[in-house]
């Protein structure tokens, strides 16, 4: 949490949200249908992303409002390279995740619970009005995985719209269609995580599956703007074979379609691997840019 950005906001959480998006299964467990995990949830237990809790046969998000960092960011930072250059977005996340990548760059929220305050949807809102005096353009819903606080970025994200803001969504992509669907029409740009153009990678790296992240990819491309992100990592994703194959996939969906090639570093259960060298970076830019108009070198 940025300590010097004031929200004014009770820091006791005033209660669970009933989920979306799940069913009953049997007499007491029930079936969460938010992300491809579709995790059958037991009585008292949670599912993958921690967040989404069985209490007496009734889904509940266990993040609602619950705000771990905030702060006023540029739009380049998310990263937004092709949108509204310039501008300033109030940057807020949660805790929680639904993929479990060894190299998470933030993990001391995402696979952990940290601090919170609780901040209401027309308080966040409130907060993204008053920074418009800096050049706030509206809310970006990132830091850890935002599809996994569906209930509190579809109520926010629809009142910030009614208020003139725009909102962003940083995310993995390892979300279903149908709450996707419901989202989208409030949310004006998306930067997706593609964590590698492997199943294997993803199986056995994120805990995840490449083919629907590529399905979230090519739904939110026909909806609004999208650029997508990659963290480039020695030995694992970094074969310009593989950058090609990405960058050819990328550019039959558009070739506008701004790709962000990003060193590693070493972090969370990944601190065994040596940062991605910057040569590997713009060998794999110059690869991309054969078949994608824009593309961008990260933690440079």
């Amino acid at each position: 949490m940025n300590e010097n950005f004031y929200l004014g906001a009770d820091t006791i959480n005033t209660g669970y949200k009933e989920a979306r998006y799940f069913e009953k299964a049997g007499e007491s467990s029930v079936r969460c249908f938010l992300c491809p995990h579709n995790c059958l949830i037991k009585p008292g237990a949670v599912g993958i992303c921690q967040v989404r809790k069985n209490i007496d046969g009734i889904l509940y998000s266990l993040n609602y409002g619950k705000i771990a960092s905030i702060a006023l960011d540029p739009i380049e930072k998310k990263p937004l390279k092709m949108y509204r250059q310039g501008s300033m977005i109030l940057s807020a996340g949660t805790f929680g995740c639904n993929l479990k990548c060894s190299f998470c760059q933030n993990w001391s929220i995402s696979q952990v619970e940290p601090d919170t305050v609780f901040v209401p949807p027309e308080v966040l809102v409130e907060k993204a009005e008053e920074s418009t005096k800096y050049g706030n353009i509206g809310i970006a819903y990132t830091y850890n995985e935002p599809s996994i606080w569906f209930e509190y970025v579809l109520e926010t994200s629809k009142l910030a719209k009614e208020n003139g803001l725009d909102n962003v969504l940083v995310t993995n992509g390892f979300i279903e269609k149908e709450p996707l669907k419901e989202l989208i029409p409030y949310i004006d740009a998306l930067n997706i995580d593609v964590k590698s153009f492997s199943e294997d990678f993803y199986k056995k790296i994120c805990k995840g599956r490449l083919l629907n992240v590529k399905e979230i990819v090519e739904l939110a491309a026909e909806n609004c703007h999208v650029e997508i992100t990659t963290l480039v990592i020695p030995d694992l994703n970094d074969s310009l074979e593989e950058i090609a194959e990405l960058s050819k996939w990328i550019s039959s969906i558009s070739n506008k379609i701004p790709l962000h090639l990003t060193r590693f570093f070493p972090n969370y259960n990944m601190r065994d691997i040596n940062p991605t060298p910057r040569e590997t970076i713009l060998k794999a830019k110059s690869i991309a840019s054969e078949y994608l108009l824009y593309v961008f070198a990260g933690n440079m």
